[in-house]
């Protein structure tokens, strides 16, 4: 008769047990309990850097691990900022790169943002996740107190006196010697000679006016933090016409992810960077929803957002999810998705050729690994040869180690054909085992320079119910190129229905 009443208190002490072992296995930090707390206006990066990297030493591998942030800004200077040396597809190779936090070799960790704003100075990446599993970056915004873009707003247009502008009160410049515009910040400093405009009103880019060419030279102050210059004169630029003036650098991505799989991003603002707004490469499986690069609202005083592109896809696979999203007011397109053509350079023998990456911001990554399917590819017709082979080996032909190289050593499964053997220079190699299906749903893209979406994969994509609201180029292309940005993947399976598409190739 005892002996349910044993067994019940035996279940309910292993399930208490159960209970422990699983809430054990979530490990909850809180960034205040280290000293790291917003408002301060102190620089947080060597404090988070070295707290978040203290965490994951004493966390098992089974462990998941929550790191909260509490609401409210927190500042990040490049003075203590973390360096290291990446190479990032579509940026400019400049390194070392000033990191504000760098996750690294992580499994299930959580970056709970819970509203936090971070906000950086100088030039910096603001957040990076490599070779990391089931990652979470969540509820929290990117933004620089000082943006590399220097916005300015035309006050008169006279055919005869030029043109004459006021920069935004944020804006630091001079002007030189021979009367050029000069914005500078922490670490950097640049004449700006060409723009983007948008209508004052609308913060439509200005019909027909693409990148823009401000000769701003011999220009003199006439007014309080007002400019006048007599050669720069546009009748398609009126007064209330609002220039975003840039120098077209793209250092570093706001969020950089590399080799990881299943990273998540939900809920996460990027304000402005100096490159793309999220740039992943080589990574498997990434979900964003409520992702966005956009503006701080309708009475943000800024009219632009990133340097590039919002988001940026490079060597990807698995399944790529974008839904969600508000991207405004960036340089470059709202979404990019493709591979990197490698350009044959020397047939070593039939079975062994040497390759190259060709762009200068493509190069010094990974490219393919053992096993790998690839393609060749006509450089000047696009046209795909029919045989698939696999790589049996790949190494660096021109480094020790794949970071930096621009050259690979590829060994196939078995010899080429005769035709690519012959006429090896005149083709690029296509990995197709790095390439992603692709969802994009329910996102708003409105008045960016260049186009809405570029998909750039054999598999399934379904672009839906977006709108594509005044982008400058088309709201979607479907391309690639194997002699240019050698952007690779043609398309084989799209669906593009139920999107509203308001004055394109604007």
């Amino acid at each position: 008769m005892k002996r349910p009443g044993i067994l019940k208190l035996w279940l309910a002490a292993a399930l208490y047990a159960l209970a422990i072992t699983a809430s054990a296995a979530v490990k909850v930090y809180r960034a205040a309990d280290f000293g790291i707390r917003p408002g301060t206006g102190k620089s947080q990066s060597a404090l988070m850097q070295k707290v978040i990297e203290s965490i994951v030493q004493q966390s098992g591998k089974k462990d998941k691990v929550v790191f909260h942030l509490e609401e409210g800004r927190y500042d990040f200077y490049p003075e203590d900022a973390t360096q290291r040396e990446y190479y990032i597809s579509n940026h400019d190779q400049f390194n070392p790169k000033n990191v504000g936090i760098a996750l690294e070799d992580l499994n299930h960790f959580t970056l709970e943002g819970n509203g936090a704003q971070l906000v950086f100075h100088g030039r910096m990446l603001p957040i990076s996740l490599l070779r990391s599993t089931h990652c979470r970056i969540q509820n929290l915004s990117i933004d620089f107190e000082n943006p590399h873009i220097a916005q300015i707003t035309i006050v008169e247009n006279d055919t005869e006196k030029g043109i004459t502008f006021k920069p935004a009160p944020w804006v630091k410049h001079r002007l030189t010697e021979d009367g050029r515009f000069l914005a500078y910040g922490i670490g950097w400093e640049w004449t700006l000679g060409w723009g983007i405009a948008f209508e004052g009103n609308s913060r439509h880019i200005v019909y027909s006016t693409s990148d823009l060419s401000c000769p701003i030279v011999n220009a003199r102050q006439v007014g309080e933090n007002t400019y006048q210059v007599p050669n720069w004169k546009d009748s398609r630029l009126p007064a209330g016409t609002v220039i975003a003036l840039r120098n077209g650098q793209r250092p570093a991505p706001g969020i950089f992810l590399s080799h990881n799989i299943d990273t998540e991003v939900r809920n996460v603002k990027v304000h402005y960077c100096e490159g793309m707004g999220l740039l992943a490469q080589l990574c498997e499986d990434i979900p964003l929803d409520g992702f966005s690069t956009c503006l701080k609202g309708e009475d943000d005083p800024r009219y632009f957002t990133t340097q590039a592109d919002a988001t940026h896809f490079s060597g990807c696979k698995g399944k790529i999810v974008s839904v969600n999203g508000l991207y405004e007011g960036m340089m470059d397109d709202a979404i990019n998705i493709h591979g990197v053509y490698l350009k044959v350079k020397e047939v070593i023998n039939a079975q062994t050729i040497r390759c190259a990456f060709e762009h200068g911001q493509a190069y010094g990554f990974a490219w393919g690994d053992v096993g790998d399917t690839i393609r060749f590819v006509s450089a000047f017709t696009m046209e795909e040869h029919q045989e698939i082979y696999t790589i049996r080996d790949i190494r660096p032909a021109d480094k020790e180690t794949v970071k930096g190289c621009k050259q690979f050593i590829i060994t196939l499964n078995r010899p080429m054909e005769k035709t690519l053997e012959l006429a090896t220079q005149d083709y690029g190699i296509e990995n197709l085992t790095w390439t992603p299906t692709v969802y994009f749903a329910k996102n708003v893209v409105r008045n960016n320079r260049a186009r809405g979406a570029l998909f750039s994969s054999p598999r399934h994509t379904i672009c839906e119910n977006n709108l594509f609201d005044h982008t400058s180029g088309t709201a979607i292309l479907l391309c690639g190129d194997c002699n240019g940005w050698y952007e690779s993947g043609s398309c084989k399976d799209v669906i593009i229905r139920k999107n509203k598409f308001v004055n394109a190739l604007t």
